[in-house]
């Protein structure tokens, strides 16, 4: 039987993946970052995953409480975006994020996926965000598959 997701595995699946590091964004968000551009010799990175501070606009609708435990997840497209929403699992968007390609899980219902679902999730993330020339070396290697 395979092994259920947990909070603990989100850092463990994006550490392996390479070339990228854990620092922040967006000010002081804690997000996994790879590649992006460099700016006066430093490369602030593209986040792929993102440990979102509670915010009014992200709410229980059975309590109305902000969410304190919520990842933002990039996709590679709309459709993909669609796809993990529409499935019947955890993950889920909201208005602020309309028009951007990326998901909510609270890390409290990683258990309803498998740790290899989230590892494919998170997978294309850093894929979606990495440079093309990393993306096709990950892949030349056998480590996308």
């Amino acid at each position: 039987m395979a092994r259920k997701a947990s909070a603990k595995d989100v850092d463990a699946i994006c550490g392996d993946l390479p070339e990228n590091w854990f620092g922040t964004s967006w000010g002081d968000v804690p997000t996994w970052l790879v590649p992006h551009r460099v700016r006066d010799g430093v490369d602030k990175g593209r986040g792929f995953v993102l440990y979102r501070t509670p915010r009014h606009d992200a709410v229980d609708p059975a309590t109305g409480a902000e969410y304190d435990d919520l990842l933002v997840i990039r996709t590679a497209n709309a459709d993909d975006k669609q796809a993990l929403v529409e499935d019947d699992g955890p993950f889920f968007t909201i208005d602020h994020f309309k028009g951007y390609n990326a998901v909510l899980v609270q890390l409290s219902r990683l258990g309803e996926i498998t740790r290899d679902e989230l590892a494919e999730v998170l997978t294309e993330a850093w894929r979606a965000c990495a440079p093309k020339s990393l993306v096709k070396t990950f892949d030349a290697e056998g480590s996308g598959a």
